[in-house]
């Protein structure tokens, strides 16, 4: 097996040359890294990651938590972060923790003894008071999805209350005034904060939120359908469903259908996230855009320049949700 005093031999340039060029962690002149290049491939010269670990103390490898592996939002979330990544020669090591307490710490504490350079948490159960003491342990961290006040200089967040209000302001602004809403698990602080923005936009049209339209789902496809079935059948006079994510807007089409509604002709359904498959439902689903793929990107972004001490592009901590019209939103059955 070829060695790095054999890469140097070869290119005709230094161990520390021949360690910048494979570490990508510093500029080398283009004919040197060539050089080099060309005296690995010829050598077929492979480096030791375990050895490079333990002279850099640095393993290049990025620990991520996510609740999921499963379903369109976090592909596309670890796809994004995956990529930005391999880009800068890093590489990464993904747990789920299933909006669990215990999973979720569990998820932390084994990624850490994997020697990880640092952390990207899309984390709901573990208190804000745990995160703060991931902290004051200088681990090093992203937060996703979450805002902490105390670690605010590394939350990646989106404006999720903003978001609710602008999905129920489009549907108001189609004439609706019986709208059903199929939340989140509301513990969970994205779902607080985008039906804590359907009420102010409930508000702010003179309206006021009714338990009877109300449903409490999990971001699940079969909760969207459960629910929607459940508001339709209680009260037949709901001409729109909000739903809190694109997942339960799916089932809450299904069973629209199932119950004879016509989309969008006497029901609209507004969605949320703007995943990948919003536009292949039918009809094609209205909903929000959530630049989860961003997200991620920007969070990894946040890592390689303080831990990798890489230049980067500006950073940005908060993202701003925007409506994604398609076809599943018309004009209220009594206002077309």
């Amino acid at each position: 097996m070829a060695t790095i005093y054999e890469v140097s031999k070869l290119a005709g340039v230094s161990l520390a040359t021949v360690s910048r060029v494979l570490n990508k962690n510093t500029p080398v002149r283009e004919e040197t890294r060539l050089k080099v290049l060309a005296a690995v491939e010829k050598l077929g010269y492979q480096p030791n990651s375990v050895a490079q670990s333990l002279a850099s103390n640095r393993s290049n490898s990025i620990g991520i938590v996510v609740p999921e592996l499963n379903g369109p939002f976090f592909g596309t979330l670890l796809s994004d972060i995956e990529n930005r990544f391999r880009q800068a020669g890093k590489h990464v090591i993904i747990a789920a923790g299933h909006s669990d307490e215990k999973l979720e710490k569990d998820s932390i504490a084994f990624l850490q003894s994997r020697n990880c350079d640092a952390l990207i948490l899309h984390v709901e159960a573990v208190s804000d008071d745990y995160l703060v003491e991931l902290m004051q342990k200088k681990v090093r961290f992203v937060l996703i999805n979450r805002f902490v006040a105390p670690l605010y200089d590394r939350c990646i967040t989106l404006n999720n209350q903003h978001g609710g209000y602008l999905a129920t302001r489009h549907i108001l602004e189609h004439g609706h005034r019986r709208i059903g809403y199929i939340s989140g698990p509301m513990w969970k602080h994205d779902a607080d904060q985008r039906y804590k923005g359907h009420i102010r936009a409930l508000t702010e049209f003179g309206l006021e939120p009714s338990e009877q339209r109300f449903y409490e789902g999990d971001y699940h496809e079969k909760s969207g359908e459960t629910g929607a079935r459940i508001l339709l059948e209680n009260d037949p006079s709901i001409t729109a469903l909000v739903c809190a994510n694109d997942e339960m807007a799916a089932g809450a089409l299904t069973a629209a259908r199932e119950l004879g509604r016509e989309l969008p002709a006497d029901l609209s359904i507004m969605g949320f996230d703007n995943v990948n498959f919003s536009h292949y439902t039918h009809p094609k689903l209205t909903t929000v855009n959530y630049p989860v793929g961003g997200m991620g990107e920007m969070a990894a972004q946040l890592i390689l320049k303080r831990v990798y001490d890489q230049k980067v592009d500006a950073i940005q901590t908060v993202f701003e949700p925007r409506v994604i019209e398609r076809c599943s939103v018309g004009p209220a059955p009594d206002e077309a």
